[in-house]
């Protein structure tokens, strides 16, 4: 009995030996691992060196895209009326001086009347009050007659220019207007050219002066606009680089440029706007005015020693990298660490090591946590 109990001890040691040499194996001292080759292969481990890396300190914001102001226009009828015609919808594309939409009102026919009227009477009055001007020179007539001759032409050349700007307002050609092409209908032109991006007005309604009936936008210089808090102002100057992500596509960024940066600080918010543009101008073409962005403004650029962000693992707040001793031995070692920037992270002790020492760059995590 003796005897076949020492064989089983024996042959359940050898198993347990042969079981284990598959398995990385930690020594007495407990920093020290050891990786068989077949894991650091299956486990696409990786090896790598301290190098100096470039480190951004970055200004976080967040904002949207913009167009200038005189990229946008809100457009009204100088004159009130009925809609009579309009066919837009938003997203359309027009042409400046494209017809946006008709109005018609009868009051629009006496402006008409009156401006024919005028230019009429002003060629007869012009020639009488050069006439009496003359006379007037010679002695031949009385002040009073040359004085009314010129009141009447003053205001009537007054009243002619007068309906004549209107008309252009009215976009009606005073020029070929006669009493044969009078019209009750206007037609209300775009002032640029661009999108239609709202549309208010609709056939049948009634519009005043002041009320907007089409906004026309121009995207083709669409910028990025940022708010920055105030704590953040002396580090932002014209000139540096933005990280601009769509808020529901955080992976792809875009590159921009600030442009200009505010003087005024936002009283309620304490916050400063940072105007800035797309270095790729055919980006433009992908986003539209009003969409949220995140951006990060890179102010300054610095040079450190750091490792891949997957080198070091953070234990209680405490971080650790793998150092290769030979070719299958690694030993943990605590380091210190600084920024993290572009998936690289800043080694503070990095006069520790030796220029030549190699770390566990990939699939280093697993290993130092169990």
């Amino acid at each position: 009995m003796v005897a076949i109990m020492a064989l089983a001890s024996c042959n359940s040691k050898e198993k347990s030996e042969v079981a284990n040499t598959d398995t990385a194996e930690t020594t007495a001292d407990t920093d020290v691992i050891t990786i068989t080759e077949n894991q650091f292969l299956s486990g696409n481990m990786v090896v790598g060196k301290i190098i100096t890396q470039s480190f951004n300190t970055v200004v976080k914001a967040n904002g949207m895209f913009a167009v200038p102001p005189e990229n946008q226009v809100d457009v009204s009828a100088y004159f009130a009326g009925y809609v009579k015609n309009i066919s837009l919808l938003p997203g359309d594309a027009v042409k400046k001086g494209q017809t946006l939409f008709t109005i018609e009102n009868p009051e629009y026919v006496q402006v008409q009347q009156d401006f024919l009227e005028a230019k009429g009477r002003l060629s007869y009055l012009k020639s009488d009050y050069e006439r009496q001007k003359e006379l007037i020179a010679d002695n031949v007539t009385s002040k009073k007659n040359f004085l009314k001759a010129e009141s009447e032409y003053v205001v009537t050349l007054a009243q002619y220019q007068s309906l004549k700007k209107k008309l252009s307002l009215m976009n009606i050609n005073p020029n070929t207007l006669s009493g044969e092409n009078i019209r009750s209908v206007i037609s209300v032109p775009s002032p640029l050219t661009g999108y239609a991006t709202t549309v208010n007005a609709t056939k049948g309604m009634y519009l005043n002066p002041s009320d907007v009936a089409v906004t026309v936008t121009n995207t083709d210089d669409l910028h990025i606009e940022l708010k920055i808090f105030e704590k953040d102002l002396p580090m932002v100057k014209g000139g540096q680089s933005i990280n601009v992500r769509l808020q529901n596509d955080m992976n792809k960024v875009y590159q921009g440029k600030v442009h200009l940066v505010n003087k005024a600080i936002n009283a309620q918010d304490r916050t400063v706007t940072i105007h800035g543009d797309l270095v790729n101008e055919s980006d433009v073409k992908l986003f539209a005015p009003g969409m949220y962005i995140e951006g990060e403004i890179l102010t300054t650029t610095q040079e450190h020693p750091a490792l891949p962000v997957e080198a070091v693992s953070n234990i209680d707040n405490d971080y650790f990298v793998l150092v290769k001793e030979n070719d299958t031995t690694f030993k943990r070692v605590l380091i210190k660490v600084g920024a993290t920037y572009n998936g690289f992270i800043q080694i503070l002790n990095s006069d520790d090591f030796k220029l030549d020492t190699e770390f566990l760059t990939k699939g280093a995590f697993n290993l130092i946590t169990e």
